[in-house]
């Protein structure tokens, strides 16, 4: 509720600045390169010191045009989180430090079927794991469906879902994607609840704004003391940011903000749930076998490059 309060609190405020009426031209990103880095931030009880976190985010788009209706889109993402502490004694029942890696990839067709409608269905595999002794079951399938609608030139929403098959169960994620072009200085663009940007276009060369992005994951472990349980990452990301065209189609971004219900549960691979529809569970009788450290302030540096799509 908090979140939506402050979604509708900004669009609210688009309004209330809004100066032009010519639209704004929207951009796909191609290639983007990130890191983030966490302030440390002190564990729950009973454990005495502090955890940062850091991530490196790797995303390339690959769309590839077969004609004016049908195209064949490939998104291929690295993600690595990294988590250090400073304790003196280490628990041997449960992981403190960790390193966990994502290989997402979405592969599928994004279709029109007039000049207001159209589709997409994309298969979305990945494998989640620490990288020690993984196996097949770091493997984890997915699907997004989505039914697109453009209701004019500056607004463009698609409805649907997200399906994976997450280490604790099955997940669904109804989604709304939101592309509206506003003006030539605003602009609200997201595939909701996962990420949404609010943006402000200051001059030919700065945008800045408001940005969020939360997102579940399980990663499933092969080191040998803790073979076959799993990790569940949670944590909503409140940034904001701003973006530079250097030169060309390259961007800098720098964002900065707070990281909110951020957790790292570790699991037995038998602790499962009967269903997680977004926030909502179903049947969660789980117990985590670790303690988790608070929510704190991130920063991140991102390098982009962009290019103009119509």
């Amino acid at each position: 509720m908090k979140t939506k309060s402050i979604v509708v609190a900004c669009i609210v405020i688009v309004f209330w600045f809004l100066v032009e009426t010519l639209s704004a031209q929207s951009r796909i990103d191609i290639l983007t390169v990130a890191g983030l880095a966490g302030m440390p931030s002190a564990y729950q009880e009973p454990l005495s010191g502090k955890a940062t976190e850091r991530n490196l985010l790797i995303n390339l788009k690959l769309p590839i045009k077969f004609n004016e209706k049908t195209i064949w889109y490939n998104d291929f993402t690295y993600s690595g989180f990294n988590v250090t502490n400073d304790l003196d004694v280490k628990p041997t029942e449960y992981l403190t430090a960790m390193r966990m890696h994502g290989i997402i990839l979405q592969t599928g067709i994004v279709q029109k079927i007039n000049e207001r409608n159209g589709f997409q269905l994309l298969a979305v595999p990945r494998y989640m794991s620490d990288f020690k002794g993984s196996d097949s079951k770091s493997w984890q399938l997915g699907g997004i469906g989505l039914y697109e609608h453009r209701y004019h030139d500056r607004l463009l929403m698609r409805y649907g879902a997200l399906y994976n098959q997450e280490l604790f169960g099955p997940l669904l994620v109804p989604l709304v994607y939101l592309d509206w072009q506003i003006n030539g200085k605003w602009s609200i663009v997201g595939l909701m609840p996962i990420n949404l940007r609010i943006s402000y276009r200051l001059n030919e060369k700065l945008t800045t704004g408001l940005n969020h992005f939360g997102f579940i994951t399980t990663y499933r472990l092969g080191q040998e003391e803790f073979k076959g349980d799993y990790v569940e990452r949670n944590s909503i990301d409140e940034t904001l940011f701003i973006r530079w065209n250097t030169m060309g189609n390259f961007f800098v971004e720098a964002r900065f903000g707070y990281s909110l219900s951020r957790v790292y549960e570790q699991y037995d691979a038998s602790e499962k749930m009967d269903l997680r529809l977004s926030i909502v569970r179903f049947g969660d009788d789980r117990t985590p076998k670790n303690v988790n450290f608070d929510n704190g302030l991130i920063a991140s540096l991102r390098l982009v490059y962009s290019l103009p799509i119509n």
